[in-house]
């Protein structure tokens, strides 16, 4: 059955379960329409980098190079393939978790949806272990399972609808008026934008929901949505029913809709084998920020025709960012051992989301 009228927001279910921020009456971060602004030139006039980075100096040493055609690494156009996780690599990951966690908490609450008591104790298990910094894969299994059921039945409008009013009507914890769909790090925004001048082909390779994703980025940053690739649903027509999509007939009167089951995971290893499977090119530049990005460097700067690079960013900033200086110490020192490139938000960045935006 079709979804319909879903985009009433709980504003008191939502704010105890701690989505929302208290204070909403003034965005200081930067809004989805400044974030769209954001350009850099084909050399490198970073805003929001410090002139003495060296993850900034390493990027454009890298790009001069393979762009420039009297050099031996020169990388021709169609093959300058760029990958890029996003939860913590382009956009908040700590206020207080991963997008998809928090609409699928979200949605399980909203009065708009008669969740299941299966559904809602699902929603309290990822709550608290979000709250106890507990989170497993175990847990991602079962909130991966349940994540296309409480969203089945919307048709592909209808579901972009209601990601864009959770984004625009909901705020992330922890940091001062900031919208959950503008926490994009404007820093990296800006290395897209660098990329892109360059022409490199920009791809998201993330374990959040493919649809999603594609609700988030457009309009911030010019990737294209078939160059989005996440955790995919199943989807179905209206009037299926129990039959073979292989060998169903779609009627002009049927409506494509979400389904109820999930496709595949794009977690760690699988973001290689999506890579192969979409793009069918190995990258030469990669961006994560954590060990489930990990497969992803591996993949791009090992036995590389290219000279290849990847870049991890430490969330190692407790100021104007809810960072983890001793995690990031561990994950620096991984990364140095497997030739990785470090970005300290901390160190590297002038602002994140705008600088009236702080820890509360």
């Amino acid at each position: 059955m079709r979804a319909k009228k879903l985009l009433t927001a709980a504003l008191a279910a939502m704010m105890s379960l701690g989505i929302m921020s208290v204070d909403m009456s003034n965005t200081n971060a930067a809004t989805r329409a400044e974030l769209a602004a954001i350009s850099v030139s084909k050399k490198g006039n970073f805003k929001y980098w410090e002139k003495t980075s060296p993850a900034r100096e390493q990027l454009i040493s890298y790009v001069k190079d393979v762009t420039n055609k009297a050099s031996k690494n020169y990388i021709p156009v169609e093959d300058r393939i760029a990958v890029f996780d996003v939860d913590g690599t382009l956009m908040c990951e700590t206020a207080p978790f991963a997008f998809d966690w928090l609409l699928q908490i979200y949605r399980t609450n909203d009065p708009s949806y008669h969740a299941t008591r299966e559904e809602l104790m699902i929603a309290q298990k990822m709550r608290q272990a979000i709250d106890t910094h507990t989170t497993n894969d175990e847990l991602d299994d079962e909130k991966s399972a349940v994540f296309p059921k409480i969203l089945e039945g919307m048709t592909p409008a209808e579901y972009r609808t209601y990601v864009k009013n959770y984004m625009n009507t909901t705020y992330l914890e922890g940091l001062t008026n900031l919208k959950t769909g503008e926490g994009f790090y404007m820093p990296m925004v800006e290395v897209v934008s660098y990329l892109n001048a360059n022409k490199f082909t920009v791809y998201i390779v993330s374990g959040c929901e493919r649809e999603t994703l594609r609700v988030l980025v457009d309009g911030i940053m010019d990737i294209k949505p078939n160059h989005i690739i996440g955790s995919d649903q199943t989807y179905k027509t209206e009037k299926i029913g129990g039959e073979r999509p292989d060998r169903y007939f779609m009627t002009p009167d049927d409506v494509l809709e979400r389904g109820g089951g999930l496709r595949e995971l794009n977690l760690k290893t699988n973001k290689v084998y999506a890579i192969q499977r979409e793009i069918g090119k190995q990258p030469v530049l990669a961006f994560g920020n954590s060990m489930g990005d990990s497969s992803m460097f591996t993949y791009t700067i090992t036995d590389n025709k290219y000279r290849s690079a990847a870049f991890v960013l430490l969330c190692d900033d407790v100021e104007r960012e809810l960072g983890n200086p001793s995690k990031a110490e561990k994950i620096k020192a991984t990364a140095d051992q497997y030739g990785w490139h470090t970005v300290s938000m901390r160190d590297d960045w002038t602002t994140i989301y705008g600088d009236k935006v702080h820890r509360e």
